[in-house]
């Protein structure tokens, strides 16, 4: 299926990015496992090896299953170009590493993933590249700290784990108008929910591990852009630092997709009814769910996104002696570090999103030691809601 803004989403997340790969009348993408992918004719090998035609010759550098889950993603975000990693950290590190020379200045916020601000507080500052950290949602800020000159602009809307968001479009504007690219990472809004290409974003970065995959069985990270050179550079780091899709991981990723819509739908239905019980709750201090009117960013979340999204975290009276009691009487909830799969699963960011921070670096980012993560999964919200309600009346 090729790009078709007016092919829903949902059809789309079944269709998109696999009939070239279907082979011998399977109806389903195989997975090929073959490293190496052999010619006859040396010239057309020259040639598909430097690009000229299309094919593959080396399982680091591109791979036919992989590239079936990259044209799906493509499609979902209406971008021109993707490429695929084994994680989504490895995602995000080697883009950054392919546009950041010496000398260079990134701007973000506080609130990233912990591994991303890791990156950005230890890693970044160690090659000579001045990092500024904004509070997320100040938008009067970043765009101060943008217009000093900056090469990139680094948002993730919503948030891991406090689920804040930032306008995007307003933040485009801005970085573009002083030459600065934009990464967006919408791991929790998926395409289904949101599409900063629309917005002008220059790099658009997925987690393929959590939402896209939606079955906590495969690692995978993903970036997609409408600069075809952009992403080509990031292909080219990727290939050489070797940090390639294993072809079984993009299969199960792509199997994954097929319900991908589906999932996010019940997921967002269901996260709002919990967020709302949660907010009325005594035992319970804050709720962070953008579907909330209460959110700081309420209003920004309802004009660029489809939805609110199965994410959101909450802090319980008590704090960490609290969760201590509460976590364990959850019944339909795997306590783990991961998210947005088809179970729930829930955890402190402590031992979660910001395990990699120490307890005063997570203070810093707003982030209390009783704060829990919950990603809501598919099944029935009043199952979910009364296992809440019986764990809560343990604190």
């Amino acid at each position: 299926m090729k790009r078709q803004e007016h092919v829903s989403l949902g059809t789309r997340s079944v269709w998109a990015g696999e009939k070239d790969y279907l082979v011998h009348g399977a109806t389903q993408v195989p997975v090929v496992h073959s490293v190496s992918f052999g010619y006859d004719d040396i010239d057309h090998w020259f040639q598909v090896a430097t690009g000229k035609k299309p094919g593959h010759i080396y399982g680091r550098n591109t791979n036919p299953t992989v590239q079936a889950f990259e044209d799906k993603v493509k499609n979902l975000e209406n971008a021109q170009a993707v490429t695929s990693f084994s994680t989504g950290m490895a995602a995000i590190s080697n883009s950054l590493a392919t546009v950041l020379s010496p000398g260079d200045r990134i701007v973000s916020i506080k609130d990233t993933y912990g591994g991303t601000n890791k990156i950005f507080s230890e890693f970044l500052p160690k090659l000579n590249i001045d990092v500024t950290l904004c509070e997320t949602g100040n938008h009067e800020t970043l765009e101060a700290e943008v217009k000093k000159g900056c090469k990139i602009l680094y948002l993730e809307t919503p948030t891991n784990p406090t689920v804040k968001i930032t306008d995007i479009e307003r933040m485009v504007k801005v970085a573009h108008k002083i030459g600065a690219l934009v990464f967006v990472d919408n791991t929790f809004a998926t395409p289904i929910l949101q599409n900063p290409i629309e917005f002008g974003v220059d790099l658009v970065i997925h987690s393929a591990t959590k939402f896209l995959g939606g079955h906590a069985d495969a690692l995978g990270g993903v970036v997609c852009s409408n600069d075809r050179t952009l992403i080509e550079r990031i292909f080219h780091y990727r290939e050489i630092n070797g940090a390639s899709l294993d072809p079984m991981a993009a299969y199960l990723l792509l199997r994954g997709m097929k319900t991908l819509h589906l999932r996010v739908k019940q997921q967002c239905q269901s996260a709002e009814k919990i967020a709302r019980f949660l907010q009325k709750h005594e035992k319970v201090d804050k709720v962070f769910y953008p579907g909330l009117k209460t959110h700081p960013n309420h209003e920004i979340a309802k004009q660029q996104m489809r939805g609110f999204g199965g994410m959101l975290s909450f802090a319980v009276k008590g704090e960490l002696d609290s969760v201590r009691k509460f976590l364990p009487r959850l019944k339909f909830a795997n306590k783990a570090a991961n998210l947005g799969a088809v179970e729930t699963t829930v955890g402190p960011a402590r031992t979660t999103s910001h395990i990699e921070n120490t307890p005063e670096e997570r203070a810093a980012l707003g982030i209390p030691e009783g704060l829990v993560r919950y990603s809501v999964g598919i099944e029935e919200v009043d199952d979910l809601l009364d296992d809440l309600k019986d764990a809560l009346s343990f604190i």
